[in-house]
């Protein structure tokens, strides 16, 4: 006897199916990085997060590495110290600021927006994309906070 052509279709799908699975070696290997010095600040987050060859860097601040006090000198200065941060936690980790592809920007007053400009435009020869909000309250009355996603070999 013949098996009808819907039941073949349906057991063909069935078996299709049942091979499609994904194997065990596609799962996402996820490393959790944290910058030395950073042990004793009691920080509840990872400096940058690692998804396969994705790096995605925390918000980092105006602060003097290992500190938890911003540099003095206003919009320019945070501004350039946070870039550094970011330039050291992307190239600790295996990257670089011409592999960020994209930041977010956070102003404690969006009147400074052409002052950190000024600084940020420095860091990179192509512009990563971008997305910048006014925020009330950064951590340790920061007047910018920048994260960013960077690619890793």
């Amino acid at each position: 006897m013949r098996l009808p052509a819907i039941a073949f279709l349906f057991t063909a799908l069935a078996v299709s199916a049942c091979q499609a699975q994904a194997p065990e070696n596609d799962v996402p290997r996820i490393t959790y990085h944290n910058m030395p010095g950073t042990e004793n600040l009691g920080l509840p987050f990872s400096s940058a997060v690692q998804v396969d060859h994705t790096l995605y860097i925390s918000g980092n601040l105006g602060n003097a590495p290992g500190k938890n006090e911003l540099v003095p000198g206003g919009i320019q200065a945070e501004t350039r110290q946070t870039m550094e941060n970011i330039k050291a936690v992307v190239e600790q980790f295996g990257s670089s600021m011409d592999r960020i592809v994209k930041c977010t920007v956070f102003l404690a007053d969006m009147s400074e927006w052409p002052a950190m400009n000024d600084v940020y435009r420095t860091y990179f020869k192509n512009p990563p994309a971008r997305s910048a909000f006014g925020a009330n309250g950064l951590a340790l009355g920061a007047r910018v906070e920048i994260d960013c996603i960077a690619v890793v070999d």
